[in-house]
């Protein structure tokens, strides 16, 4: 007798052991169903992508949510509809689109863009919008009578200002006086920064300026030494933008080399 309840004693003991280790892997055991607590852990790095970020706080509510999604779901497959053309073909997608991220994902990690790429897109930057920036204001119409005519009125102490509002065809800077505020003359056509940059500080094109949009008068209202971003604050920047560009490159790499019949 003392044997037997030894041997029942040492059962118990070894069931209540198996039973802690099961409850140390799963988060819960739903109808007999274990629930694995990496579904918490899932759970909790999407919400800290999402931008909230799981406290100790809240295990109880993500354990909650996890047994709740086990509900439903034995349910739904208790009801047959993980049958269901629908679920498969919905199924398929996100699968694809959870491995197709992780391809993505594993191709950052493994060409990892450097300071010296960087560093090379920055100082492309810098010679592209380096030198000086003018302060400019226009005044755009249809025709070159139009333009000669508010020529001749600004001549005889017509406002600029006045005759934008009035008059530009150019509704962003028009409604502002004609002010283009700051810019490299690289950010307009070509036309336009030629005459534009032969300018002095208050000075007006002596004649109207034709470009593809219609005819300009142009004023410089100040110049001064382009205003540009230190490295450092535009580093997260451009190594976004770089690593976005080589994604790109690479999905049409792959697309290019795919068979297609």
């Amino acid at each position: 007798m003392k044997k037997q309840i030894l041997q029942a004693v040492a059962a118990a003991v070894l069931l209540g052991a198996t039973s802690m280790a099961a409850l140390a892997q799963n988060a819960a055991i739903v109808n007999g169903k274990p629930v694995p607590k990496a579904r918490m852990d899932v759970l909790a790095q999407q919400l800290a992508a999402a931008g909230r970020p799981v406290t100790p706080e809240m295990q109880s509510q993500l354990r909650e949510e996890i047994v709740a999604r086990e509900v439903f779901m034995q349910e739904a497959q208790k009801q047959g509809l993980d049958a269901s053309d629908d679920y498969k073909n919905q199924l398929e997608l996100a699968r694809q689109a959870i491995l197709i991220r992780a391809l993505f994902e594993n191709y950052r990690k493994t060409n990892p863009v450097s300071d010296a790429d960087v560093k090379a897109e920055y100082d492309k930057f810098v010679a592209a919008n380096g030198g000086k920036e003018y302060k400019a204001r226009h005044i755009l119409v249809e025709t070159e009578d139009q333009a000669k005519k508010i020529m001749a009125d600004l001549k005889k102490g017509a406002k600029f200002e006045d005759i934008a509002k009035k008059q530009s065809k150019d509704p962003g800077s028009g409604a502002n006086g004609g002010d283009l505020d700051w810019a490299n003359p690289a950010s307009f056509v070509p036309e336009f920064s030629e005459a534009m940059i032969k300018l002095k500080k208050g000075e007006t094109t002596p004649a109207p300026v034709k470009t593809q949009f219609g005819y300009h008068i142009i004023r410089v209202d100040d110049i001064r030494q382009a205003q540009l971003p230190k490295l450092e604050e535009v580093k997260p920047q451009i190594t976004q933008q770089l690593q976005q560009q080589r994604l790109q490159k690479y999905q049409e790499d792959l697309r290019a080399k795919a068979k297609v019949e």
